[in-house]
């Protein structure tokens, strides 16, 4: 199998997609952050000392997911029309499952920016809470569903 971000010469490069069609494309992913019933009943009750955490970290993972490009050397920068972020209360682990939607309409897939996303808001949440609960655990950061492009759609 070839991997195409290496060239002949085996070196790195940015995939050339200039003669990929542009189609609507679509990527979710997910993680969860699993802390202490301290920590959690402290976001949950908006009691913390650096602000609401959850609302923070829905901007962190949609900032996350526009600036990709900055973050993972072989992306493309991309002209996002849309991300949404959800997060879900966990009370029985407890934590939180955040989950993020990218898409647009372009030549490339949007699946690391959904992933990049999900992993800096879960950061966010970790960063602000962390005086309560440094052994919180971030899992499960994965790719739920793609839609578009060449390689078609897919469906954890």
């Amino acid at each position: 199998m070839n991997l195409t971000h290496l060239d002949e010469n085996q070196r790195p490069k940015m995939v050339d997609v200039s003669d990929k069609s542009q189609t609507t494309r679509v990527a979710i992913a997910s993680g969860i952050i699993e802390m202490s019933r301290d920590a959690y009943e402290a976001i949950v009750s908006e009691k913390t000392k650096k602000g609401p955490v959850l609302q923070t970290a829905v901007i962190a993972a949609i900032m996350g997911t526009k600036r990709t490009s900055d973050l993972i050397p072989m992306c493309h920068p991309l002209n996002l029309s849309g991300i949404n972020c959800d997060v879900e209360e966990l009370p029985e682990l407890p934590g939180f499952k955040l989950r993020v939607t990218a898409k647009l309409t372009g030549q490339t897939g949007v699946e690391m920016e959904a992933l990049t996303g999900t992993s800096i808001g879960l950061l966010t949440i970790y960063d602000m809470v962390k005086a309560i609960d440094k052994g919180m655990i971030i899992r499960n950061v994965q790719l739920e569903e793609k839609k578009g492009g060449k390689s078609g759609d897919y469906k954890r």
